[in-house]
């Protein structure tokens, strides 16, 4: 796997416009920070998870395999951490 970046919270395999992305459950909560991203994406759950994911000014919500998430760029969002991995797949896209 290549790492996602210097310093990221998650390792990384991108192909083309397709992103799989693991966050490891040892990752330190305070990497997972609040951010928005340059893009639209679609974020589909590869793994049985107990994360959550949250919109800026909306309550978290459990995250389960399979789960589609569409995420409009410039939309503050973040992951909330579980006890296992979280495996998702990014599709950086136009709404």
């Amino acid at each position: 796997m290549v790492l996602g970046g210097n310093m990221k919270p998650y390792k990384e395999i991108k192909k083309d416009n397709i992103i799989e992305r693991t966050f490891a459950s040892d990752v330190i909560t305070e990497e997972l920070s609040w951010h928005r991203d340059r893009e639209d994406r679609i974020v589909k759950v590869l793994s049985e998870t107990d994360w959550m994911f949250q919109f800026d000014d909306e309550l978290p919500i459990k995250l389960h395999k399979n789960q589609i998430l569409r995420i409009p760029k410039n939309t503050f969002h973040r992951v909330i951490k579980g006890k296992t991995d979280l495996v998702v797949e990014i599709t950086e896209t136009h709404f």
